[in-house]
């Protein structure tokens, strides 16, 4: 995107056009969303604050194109030359993780670089994430979380010495909603919150509101999205889907989100991945769940109920990065008309 792109884009989308309560709501866009355009972190600061957000989440090193300080500071500036602050993140800080790149360093190692680089580039959280569905098969999840805890518990100083604060995501499918409670209690809240996301629940069998409702006193920071989930043979299917597409009652989420969650970022982030089965009808599938309370799976089989097949997106994009544009652009679209009425 060149500087003129920028420019008119902005004019198209003046400040005055937003409400006085949208402006007390802070928006922001996970780079995730943008992962197929490969552009420098500049171009993604451009595009974001042409989008009128507030945020830029960085939630991987590689959209960042390094952690060089000198890289670091010219991000900063730009930044802030456009009036953004900035979130930065990491993957897997579990070391028993299948995520894990022991090829970076220990946890402990890695995790330390990320402090140093929120410090350098004014991002007062450091993403990370334990792993992924994987993680529990064979599992126990507990012990990943008991691995992941012990790293952070061993960073402590490090981590409140810089004043930064380290935001776990409920990520792929690697924690319900009371077990990264207990990670967070395990580590310390003083320091270690979360950074909450609205899809993923659903990889876990789980009620995103219900997630919102357990997590919500550690959010420091989130991703959002809507879900579509319905019934099928094996158990049943889910799908990411743009804001206002699916059938989790998205709108109450975030509604509950901005009331419980007051000051902290609502991040877009846009993903069209094609459905997910979860044969839950499998007695061999709930080994992975063993201490799921029935309660709770029943929150998320109501959400199936209500649910219908859903076949509208192209799965298979024949141009990728214009649908991920254009998917995050909508649901940023659907989402400060949404907040306009708070």
């Amino acid at each position: 995107m060149n500087r003129r792109e920028f420019v008119a884009l902005t004019a198209a989308t003046p400040l005055a056009a937003m409400s006085k309560s949208s402006l007390n709501v802070k928006l922001g866009i996970d780079i995730f969303s943008l992962r197929s355009q490969k552009w420098t972190p500049f171009q993604y600061l451009d595009y974001c604050a042409a989008r009128r957000v507030q945020v830029v989440h960085f939630s991987e090193i590689r959209f960042l194109g390094s952690l060089d300080p000198e890289n670091l500071r010219k991000v900063r500036e730009h930044a802030g030359e456009l009036g953004l602050q900035l979130e930065i993140g990491m993957k897997s800080i579990c070391p028993s993780s299948k995520m894990f790149d022991p090829s970076q360093g220990t946890a402990e190692q890695q995790l330390t670089r990320m402090i140093d680089s929120a410090k350098t580039i004014g991002s007062p959280i450091v993403r990370a994430v334990l792993g992924s569905a994987d993680d529990r098969r064979p599992g126990p999840i507990e012990k990943h979380i008991d691995d992941t805890a012990q790293v952070l518990r061993n960073i402590r100083s490090k981590a409140t010495g810089e004043g930064i604060k380290i935001a776990i995501e409920n990520h792929a499918g690697d924690m319900q909603a009371r077990e990264l409670k207990t990670l967070i209690e395990k580590a310390g809240p003083e320091f270690v919150g979360v950074c909450l996301d609205s899809g993923n629940p659903l990889w876990t069998l789980e009620d995103p509101h219900l997630t919102l409702e357990v997590l919500h006193p550690y959010v420091l920071t989130s991703h959002v999205r809507d879900s579509a989930v319905w019934n099928v043979p094996k158990g049943t299917a889910v799908t990411w889907v743009q804001m206002g597409r699916g059938n989790v009652d998205i709108d109450s989420y975030v509604r509950k989100y901005v009331e419980l969650c007051p000051g902290r970022v609502l991040s877009m982030e846009s993903i069209l991945l094609g459905p997910r089965i979860f044969p839950y009808r499998d007695p061999g599938f709930w080994d992975a769940y063993r201490q799921t309370p029935a309660w709770e799976f029943v929150r998320y089989l109501e959400i199936a109920e209500r649910g219908k097949p859903y076949k509208e997106e192209p799965w298979e994009a024949s141009n990728e990065a214009a649908r991920e544009r254009q998917a995050l652009e909508e649901s940023l679209a659907y989402t400060k008309k949404l907040v306009a009425t708070l």
